[in-house]
């Protein structure tokens, strides 16, 4: 039936529906539905003017699990339970209203046209509830509360995107609505080019559409933000461990060239004790900038290049572009072109569009067997030495930006159009190159870093934000931007420090690279024709300031570590934005806090611009401890801060519990065997693991690993370390005890007196003053006084440690 006299067609009323062991499928007049309850916490809804429903096969990888649920027909509507959803389907109109377990609805359609159609676009309209917030979207401009905009999903080539341009390289169709202390999450399951308006020019609906294709979503309600993500990365997977040498510093330019130019960036970076683990090589490796092949002139030996630098104790990671010339005399085209691997037209002519090599063909990933082809290609690199890969144009970009709708994808043999297929291209293409490490590196862990993806992408890739600019606004923008992807369980996620497009100031870097510090993924990278981006590349004040900071990042891998295998385990971001852990305190979504974030749980970082020595920052509620002085601070509060640019307002939460390590010329560099511990007075019980395992291989997968719990009880005064998984030696002989914010003056383990002593902590080492002096006075911040102690964690027995 039409609504009124417009084209909408809307379902109509229910005809009939049948239930079966995971929920309940039926028809109204005009269309098809399923109710599919995944768990408790998950349901999903399928609705199709079609007989068949046309799900994506590449984002969720769960099934639905068989948990009990009711179904209960009322006079006029369906009432469908589980623990913690209510789902009220009205009979008339097919209107979804979801409640809580308590009744409270989280969210519900609108009366007449909640799921319409116009034309082959699909519409659901949800009644906005009143103060209702809405984060998440993943790669996201703007600020972190969506209402009021609207947003394309629609995977572009954005060079140089301004910080409230959209659409950009990846689409993540997942969002999390907060309201009257209850919260939500909605993923719209449809690879089409979609629009997620959220109160943007009306004020009574939000909606998603999707050009085509059908109603697909699933909704989910757990108590709080973090259980929403966890729930949602049940669904489409979660980040498996990285190798450890991907959460080290990593050196990118477009591009190093040629050989030597990329050993004495390696060598300097020896000879001045920055430590750094990853250098990437961009398309100047390339010939002619054809993937899968080394300039023979550029990189004469290309082997031998790779061995020698990593023989500095550096990894190498190679970009691949998707883009395939069109070359008889290139095995990669005559390949792919005999085996029909290739995007197509209708009449089966390949489509060619232009890139960096030229006119170019583009496998199509959507093809088991173009994935399985390209995994194997990789054998090229690695078998020159190469670590990782850089999937970069993956929208797939092409001069002009635009590929003809009715260009043909494989699409797992249902053969789709460009319209389609374009959102999960990068997300196949992440896959196969996954698949390739994984297949012929055996034992070792992947890492890709991709461009463009879709939901799921987390499995394969770790994500960058693209094309950045080098401004401030640009560098808090990657702040929001790393933060929103992580709302959407992408957790590896990083952006060009220092900026890709146009000339860093030197300021700006280094404060750029204390802020990335505190980032997933420690990566500078900068364009061609532009000042170089190296740590020494700005004199040596920066240069000190950036050491610093590099250094300090890695003092705290055995934190950043373990919050990866928290990761791993519950979907949870280590950059948290402020809305996960304070949903409801509206402070956290005002403009001067919502660069504000969270990482590795503990520490809160204040994102602020180069050009300001005094900020204004918000504490939230509890209590806080300055990072750099170990000062004292009440939460729930506003304060004007001072920022000097060798120092970001860096705080730690009351109660933390933080593993840090000696610093290491690389990832891999032999360890002191000492581990660093300090602990910040709090209220109650806190606890931390330190998670260890050899950083490379899978055997984690197998509990091939350490695992130790720090558990400082503050009303008992006592501390335990206990052992709960030994699958793996310890690299940790010795455990140095620091507590801030109380004084020790006894402290026994098994009935023997530890020695305390009484030290000044420095997490950043002292500036030096130059000639010519720098604008400013550096100041040098210590924690004074700091109590602690020494023990031995030799042996597998566990400790406690009575305190006074």
């Amino acid at each position: 039936m039409n609504s009124n006299k417009s084209n909408l067609l809307v379902p109509g009323q229910i005809t009939n529906e049948k239930l079966s062991s995971t929920g309940v499928f039926g028809k109204t007049e005009n269309c098809y539905f399923k109710l599919t309850v995944y768990n408790e916490t998950s349901i999903r809804v399928q609705v199709s003017i079609k007989s068949e429903f046309s799900p994506n096969p590449y984002s969720v990888i769960a099934s639905p699990e068989e948990v009990k649920f009711s179904w209960e027909e009322k006079n006029d509507h369906y009432v469908l339970k589980t623990k913690k959803i209510e789902l009220i389907l009205e009979k008339d109109n097919f209107r979804l209203i979801f409640k809580n377990s308590s009744g409270t609805i989280l969210s519900e359609d609108a009366a007449l046209f909640g799921i319409n159609w116009q034309g082959t676009a699909v519409s659901c309209y949800k009644k906005l509830q009143q103060w209702e917030k809405f984060i998440g979207l993943g790669e996201k401009t703007g600020g972190l509360n969506r209402y009021g905009q609207t947003y394309t999903n629609w995977n572009t080539d954005h060079f140089g995107y301004g910080t409230n341009a959209d659409p950009l390289y990846l689409s993540l169709p997942f969002y999390i609505g907060l309201h009257h202390d209850n919260c939500y999450g909605i993923f719209f399951d449809n690879s089409h080019k979609s629009t997620f308006n959220f109160g943007a020019g009306n004020n009574r609906f939000s909606y998603f559409t999707a050009e085509d294709g059908d109603l697909d979503y699933y909704f989910i309600h757990e108590k709080n933000v973090e259980g929403i993500i966890s729930a949602y990365t049940t669904l489409t997977g979660k980040t498996p461990m990285p190798p450890k040498w991907a959460l080290g510093y990593q050196q990118c330019r477009y591009s190093y060239y040629p050989d030597k130019e990329v050993i004495r960036l390696a060598k300097t970076f020896r000879e001045k004790e920055i430590p750094a683990d990853t250098i990437y090589l961009d398309i100047h490796h390339m010939e002619e900038c054809k993937v899968f092949t080394f300039d023979k002139k550029r990189f004469e030996k290309p082997t031998e290049l790779i061995k020698h630098i990593k023989n500095l104790g550096f990894k190498v990671v190679v970009i691949l572009d998707p883009g395939i010339k069109v070359d008889e005399d290139y095995p990669p085209y005559t390949e792919g072109n005999e085996q029909q691997l290739f995007i197509k037209y209708p009449d089966g002519k390949n489509y060619e569009g232009q890139v960096w090599p030229g006119w170019c063909a583009f496998p199509d990933f959507t093809k088991p067997e173009t994935r399985d082809w390209w995994a194997e290609k990789l054998n090229f690199y690695l078998q020159a030495g190469v670590d990782g890969f850089w999937t970069d144009m993956n929208e797939p970009a092409t001069w002009g930006q635009t590929i003809p709708d009715l260009v043909q994808f494989n699409y797992e043999g249902q053969i789709a159009s460009h319209k389609k297929s374009r959102n999960v291209y990068g997300l196949q293409m992440a896959r196969s190159t996954n698949n390739g490490l994984a297949n012929y590196h055996q034992g070792k862990r992947p890492f890709v870093l991709t461009r463009s993806g879709f939901a799921g992408i987390q499995r394969y890739a770790a994500v960058w934000t693209g094309d950045n600019v080098a401004s401030d606004e640009h560098m808090l923008a990657g702040v929001r931007l790393v933060n929103s992807l992580g709302l959407g369980g992408i957790s590896f996620a990083g952006y060009d420090i220092g900026g890709f497009v146009g000339n860093t100031q030197p300021k700006l870097f280094a404060r750029w690279i204390a802020l990335a510090t505190f980032c997933p993924l420690f990566r500078a990278h900068t364009m061609i024709n532009s000042n170089a981006s190296e740590p020494w590349a700005f004199g040596e004040e920066v240069e000190q300031i950036s050491k610093n900071y590099i250094r300090l990042r890695y003092k705290l891998l055995p934190l950043i570590y373990t919050a990866f295998y928290k990761s791993y385990q519950s979907g949870i971001p280590l950059s948290k934005s402020l809305s996960i852990d304070y949903s409801f305190d509206d402070k956290v979504y005002h403009g001067a806090y919502e660069n504000q974030y969270l990482f590795c749980e503990h520490l809160l970082v204040a994102a602020v611009e180069s050009y300001k020595e005094i900020t204004k920052i918000y504490l939230p509620e509890g209590t806080w401890y300055h990072f750099f002085t170990g000062e004292k601070l009440d939460g729930d509060q506003e304060l004007l801060w001072e920022c000097p640019i060798e120092y970001l307002p860096v705080f730690v939460k009351a109660g933390a519990i933080l593993p840090v390590q000696s610093v290491k010329t690389h990832t891999e560099d032999v360890k002191d065997g000492q581990i660093n511990i300090h602990i910040y007075k709090g209220m109650g019980l806190s606890e931390q693991l330190i998670y260890e395992d050899d950083g490379k291989s899978t055997a984690y997968q197998k509990s091939s690993f350490s695992k130790t719990l720090i558990r400082m009880d503050f009303t008992a005064n006592k501390l335990s370390i206990e052992k709960i998984a030994a699958n793996y030696e310890s690299e940790y002989h010795t455990a140095n005890f620091f507590f801030h914010g109380m004084q020790l003056h006894k402290a026994s383990l098994a009935g023997k007196k530890l020695e305390i002593s009484h030290k000044n902590v420095a997490f950043l080492d002292e500036i030096s003053e130059y000639d010519p002096l720098p604008e400013a006075d550096h100041s040098f911040k210590i924690c004074q006084n700091v109590s602690g102690f020494s023990i031995s964690l030799e042996g597998k027995e566990n400790r406690s440690i009575h305190l006074n």
